[in-house]
């Protein structure tokens, strides 16, 4: 089965270099391993898939490579520990990470992915990657759901009237592989600026205001019956910190949270934290929302924080690993006011210091990086856990595979 319509127009291109943008689940991975076949069905090339980190270059891509590479009879050695497939012909296709760039430098390269490249480092390319393609002319195909307006956004502009470069932009819809009923529902989950950067591939500007959906006319606001029944849940988010240790208390209706309450303490630990909560609210059940890191990381003793809380009667709701700082600022973003209007976050007026925070909280100058060095991040961090597990970024539902790979060079 050949590629679908749009992935056939970029594959068709002849261009050494190749900038793409577009909507989750469009079909970057399927088309990264069917650019990298092409390449890779000569003798002898070096092709790399250069992801922003060892995770993401594993889970995105690496099993279904290995899978369509042994399918198609291409793969001779499959190297696990260091994600490398030596072909039939003698080309290798490798995956490497860009966290660590140094190890990149010295390579010479025929064929180059940079897969999510609007989450690189400018310099990976400048400086290293870019020398990699020169003695043997190398090409080079960038693709990337837009991360606002960084290096990314100039070189897909510049791309326009450069020699040997081509631009492109899809929007999800345009990949056919999420129904429209989807994308639809996902407007109603995100903010405006989240829901066009991720499905419509837009450049946004995400200067200052790290949650530019605060307005605290309408978010800051009594709970509408303070009155607190026993036996009611009680939802805490809850960062790890010596200084401070910080929680949120939230009341929580459907997908509607309320924070009623918070807590800063400095020099403490976890152990006073549990204390404190406990004191605060005899007569409540107490879901917390941590860090998740604080199942290995200890503040105060041989003991986890996850483990210190569960030992004082508290539900945990908290998996492996955080989710990424910017699902989380994307969901309180759309939590404070999604596509279509709606809110569904307000803060008491007595939580001084979680308003202080999110009003706050903006941007290093010119990036994406949350300034932390203000410390407004903490009680930021500790919302954001909470909030992204009630309230998560939905991810679209593929309803149709995808052509089979290979089906078009």
């Amino acid at each position: 089965m050949p590629l679908s319509k749009v992935q056939k127009i970029v594959s068709d291109d002849t261009s050494r270099f190749k900038v793409v943008v577009a909507g989750r689940r469009w079909g970057k991975s399927h088309l990264s391993m069917n650019e990298m076949a092409k390449f890779a069905r000569y003798p002898n090339k070096k092709i790399f898939y250069v992801a922003p980190t060892y995770r993401q270059a594993k889970q995105i891509l690496w099993d279904d490579l290995k899978a369509k590479m042994t399918q198609c009879r291409w793969a001779k050695k499959i190297n696990e520990s260091d994600l490398t497939i030596t072909l039939v012909n003698g080309s290798k296709i490798h995956l490497r990470s860009a966290d660590n760039p140094d190890s990149l430098r010295g390579i010479s390269i025929d064929f180059l992915v940079m897969d999510e490249a609007a989450m690189i480092d400018h310099k990976t390319w400048t400086e290293v990657l870019r020398p990699a393609l020169s003695d043997k002319k190398g090409h080079a195909l960038f693709i990337t759901t837009p991360k606002g307006r960084n290096w990314i956004f100039d070189l897909w502009t510049g791309a326009h009237s450069q020699p040997g470069w081509q631009s492109y932009q899809f929007t999800t819809l345009d990949g056919g592989q999420v129904e429209q009923e989807e994308i639809d529902a996902a407007r109603g989950d995100l903010d405006e600026k989240t829901f066009n950067q991720e499905y419509c591939a837009t450049f946004e500007s995400y200067a200052g205001m790290i949650y530019y959906n605060w307005n605290p006319s309408v978010h800051v606001t009594p709970h509408p019956n303070p009155e607190l029944p026993r036996n009611e849940i009680l939802h805490v988010a809850m960062d790890f910190n010596v200084s401070p240790l910080v929680a949120g208390i939230a009341r929580v209706n459907g997908d509607e949270i309320h924070f009623i309450d918070e807590v800063v303490m400095q020099g403490s630990n976890t152990y006073e934290m549990a204390e404190e909560l406990t004191n605060r609210y005899p007569n409540n059940r107490i879901w917390v929302y941590p860090d998740a890191s604080g199942q290995a990381r200890k503040t105060s003793s041989n003991t986890s924080d996850h483990n210190i809380l569960r030992q004082s009667g508290f539900t945990l709701k908290v998996k492996s690993i955080n989710p990424p700082v910017k699902d989380r600022i994307a969901a309180l973003n759309a939590s404070l006011k999604s596509v279509d209007g709606t809110v569904r976050i307000r803060v008491n007026p007595k939580c001084k210091e979680t308003i202080k925070c999110i009003s706050g909280q903006t941007y290093k100058e010119g990036t994406q990086i949350p300034d932390k060095s203000s410390g407004l991040d903490h009680l930021n961090d500790a919302v954001g856990y909470l909030v992204h597990w009630i309230n998560p970024i939905r991810r679209p539902v593929i309803q149709n595979k995808g052509p089979e790979l290979f089906g078009h060079f």
